[in-house]
């Protein structure tokens, strides 16, 4: 909420009767404190403020300031604790345990994601779904960041800690913490001794090279998502001994290359580069907006078998990669609209892209590759068919049908013009009426027509049919047998929704209807997007997954389901 810098509306000194009352409304938010220590953080005579200011995002927020620091802030009629404040009372809220990089991620706006927790000998505290907690660094239970539990701790462990858990609100070095003395977080020992906490004859945690690198794979809203258990990581005896995960979609890095991940990524993301610039990139294209070059160009560039995720490279953003490349004198970038970055020059005769080689792809990815290839996406062929109800068996009986048949829309035409040329139903004197007998009158007719309509035309009776009878429909993959199942089939659900976090997430449902495969889709989406991307089972659907893709992303759904994308 405080990640960027807030606007002040009003700065005021406190009455005594509203300070008498936020002493009342402290005691009800926080009983655990005692009556003496809700005087020291609200005091009755010292200097005291109230703050009103809108945060960059248009909230209205209420700050208490005592001493020159923020101490309490207010939002829609809720009070929160500061960072200075829960120094001084550390155990005032359930405080749940992160590493010290994440940090760095939680001041930038993040949410901390369930992966990036600590779990200690004795377990997560029990809170529920909406509870206000505190973050705190492994080694110093001074909490650091405080935010709202998205889920209860039996939720938590059901997910296997995997999704977003706390929407921060405030962190320590955010705008809020800068507006009071910008101290640093007291050092206050942990409660029992973490595992993890190692003494300095074992190392150091905080200073383990190797646990460093592992710890940029934490999971953050707005970051990076692995696959793997992060969590089982944590628990490893040896830390350096924690290996990458797998890349999403079993897209691995070269498995004949000694280097480090980040150092394959990093050659992977040159190279495309510079092969996108020689081979897929005219003078006629520019000025190319940054995202079409990512997305258009660099990534048909790609070997096969290998997939470009620049949030594994050093530059984590492509934005920073074409600055180094701006740099380089390769290319010239400007920002032609607000927000909106494009190339607007190449230096087709620099060095870097005149020497540049297409490489041969090795024996060993070959092999690799065709090992590992999948048949393409074929889509299913859908037939409408239509199932007999009970009401309407008579009709269908002479031809030898019953209740639950399923038939083709033909069938049923065939069926009804039988029926009626064989009861003599066919009116005389105009051949495009056709008689109502009783059964058509009960199959067809609502009760306020019963003793009114006697004739319909042909087009009319076949279409009241078609709509009595119940849907029903038939799947038929390539290669396989055809699938019948009643009702209609699902559409694919694409929804734009809006998290409490106001961020927005692209949802996505029914895929396997279609034959789609809900991991490989996301796969996908991960490396066109850049962005982050889960797979979770579909609220209120038995044996169905959603994928679920971090911002608007309904371009690049159109994209790849539209067959532009050979899935």
């Amino acid at each position: 909420m405080f990640a960027k810098a807030f606007r002040v509306k009003s700065n005021t000194a406190i009455k005594g009767s509203d300070r008498r009352k936020l002493r009342a409304d402290v005691t009800a938010a926080f009983p655990a404190l005692g009556t003496d220590q809700v005087s020291e953080l609200v005091p009755g005579k010292e200097e005291f403020n109230t703050v009103k200011l809108y945060a960059h995002r248009g909230d209205a927020v209420t700050v208490y300031v005592s001493g020159g620091n923020p101490i309490l802030f207010e939002l829609e009629k809720n009070l929160y604790p500061t960072v200075y404040t829960l120094w001084s009372y550390p155990d005032l809220l359930p405080t749940f345990t992160t590493w010290p990089l994440v940090l760095e991620k939680l001041v930038g706006g993040a949410d901390l994601m369930l992966p990036g927790l600590v779990v200690p000998p004795a377990g997560l505290p029990q809170v529920q779904r909406g509870d206000l907690c505190a973050i705190a660094l492994v080694g110093n239970r001074a909490p650091v960041a405080i935010g709202v539990a998205a889920m209860s701790t039996a939720e938590m462990l059901t997910s296997g800690l995997k999704g977003r858990g706390f929407s921060v609100l405030h962190t320590y070095q955010d705008h809020l913490w800068r507006s009071g003395d910008k101290s640093s977080p007291p050092s206050i020992a942990p409660l029992a001794l973490d595992p993890l906490d190692l003494s300095e004859e074992k190392g150091s945690v905080q200073a383990d090279p190797t646990l460093q690198g592992d710890m940029r794979r934490l999971t953050l809203e707005g970051e990076e998502e692995e696959s793997g258990e992060v969590q089982q990581m944590y628990e490893e005896k040896s830390l350096s001994e924690a290996s990458e995960d797998p890349s999403p979609g079993g897209l691995n890095p070269d498995p004949t290359d000694s280097r480090t991940l980040q150092e394959q990524m990093d050659e992977l993301l040159q190279r495309c580069f510079l092969q996108a610039l020689k081979c897929r990139v005219k003078k006629a294209d520019l000025p190319l907006l940054t995202s079409t070059f990512l997305g258009s160009h660099m990534f048909s560039c790609c070997p096969e078998g290998r997939q470009l995720d620049i949030k594994k490279s050093s530059y984590r953003k492509l934005s920073k990669f074409l600055q180094q490349m701006q740099q380089e004198h390769i290319i010239q970038v400007k920002e032609l609209s607000k927000g909106v970055e494009s190339i607007v020059a190449v230096d087709w005769k620099h060095p870097r892209i005149t020497s540049f080689v297409i490489p041969e792809p090795s024996p060993t990815s070959q092999t690799i590759q065709e090992g590992s290839r999948e048949q393409p996406y074929h889509p299913p062929d859908i037939k409408s068919l239509y199932c007999v109800p009970a009401s309407m068996t008579l009709l269908f009986q002479e031809s030898g049908h019953k209740k639950g048949s399923i038939l083709e829309g033909a069938e049923v035409r065939a069926i009804i013009i039988s029926y009626a040329k064989k009861n003599d139903l066919v009116d005389a004197d105009n051949k495009n009426l056709v008689k109502l007998d009783p059964v058509l009158c009960d199959c067809i007719l609502e009760k306020n027509e019963q003793h009114t309509v006697m004739k319909l035309p042909w087009d009319s009776l076949l279409t009241r049919c078609l709509e009595k009878l119940q849907p029903a429909y038939q799947v038929t993959f390539p290669g396989q047998e055809p699938i019948v199942k009643k009702g209609k089939i699902c559409p694919i659900d694409i929804t734009l929704a809006q998290r409490a976090s106001n961020k927005k997430v692209t949802v996505v449902r029914n895929l396997e209807a279609y034959g789609l495969d809900p991991c490989l889709v996301a796969a996908i989406l991960q490396q066109r997007c850049q962005a982050s991307t889960t797979v979770t089972p579909a609220p209120g659907a038995k044996d169905s997954l959603q994928v679920q893709i971090q911002g608007n992303q309904v371009h690049h759904l159109s994209w790849l389901l539209l067959g532009e994308h050979p899935l």
